[in-house]
């Protein structure tokens, strides 16, 4: 894989984690219960910080970093009706479309990590896949307790 690909693929996670960034900060701006105000805060903060170990990464590697969420794709696709429809929903669904988002994610960092990656960008991307995996559990795990 030639580093352009490399930096492409880097650049897509980015706005995976952009995208998670953004659909978790709107659900804690929507919910009135702290505990899952501050749940959801603490998610995007994990995808804050995630983009940015990416957008470092392609830093270092001599390319444009992504400093947006996706235009197009599922999970923007998938933001975009959380936010048209969340004002009217309860805790539990939202948090059964935050899981939908991060199953999303998942399988965004389950396509690049079959790519043909240098050790050290697969190292990261495999570390940052392990976290959205808790995340998602997470988020499950939230959505079972309030059922």
């Amino acid at each position: 894989m030639d580093r352009d690909d490399v930096i492409g693929t880097i650049n897509d996670l980015i706005e995976t984690c952009k995208d998670g960034q953004e659909g978790f900060r709107t659900c804690a701006d929507t919910v009135k219960n702290p505990q899952l105000k501050a749940f959801f805060e603490q998610k995007a903060e994990r995808c804050r910080l995630g983009a940015a170990q990416l957008q470092q990464k392609v830093r270092e590697l001599g390319g444009d970093p992504e400093r947006s969420s996706s235009m197009t794709g599922q999970l923007h696709r998938f933001w975009v009706n959380i936010r048209s429809t969340i004002a009217g929903m309860d805790e539990h669904a939202i948090l059964d479309e935050c899981e939908r988002g991060e199953d999303a994610a998942k399988r965004a960092y389950e396509e690049a990590l079959q790519q043909d990656l240098p050790a050290d960008v697969r190292t990261m991307i495999g570390k940052q896949y392990r976290e959205v995996k808790m995340n998602h559990d997470s988020v499950r795990d939230m959505r079972n307790a309030m059922a």
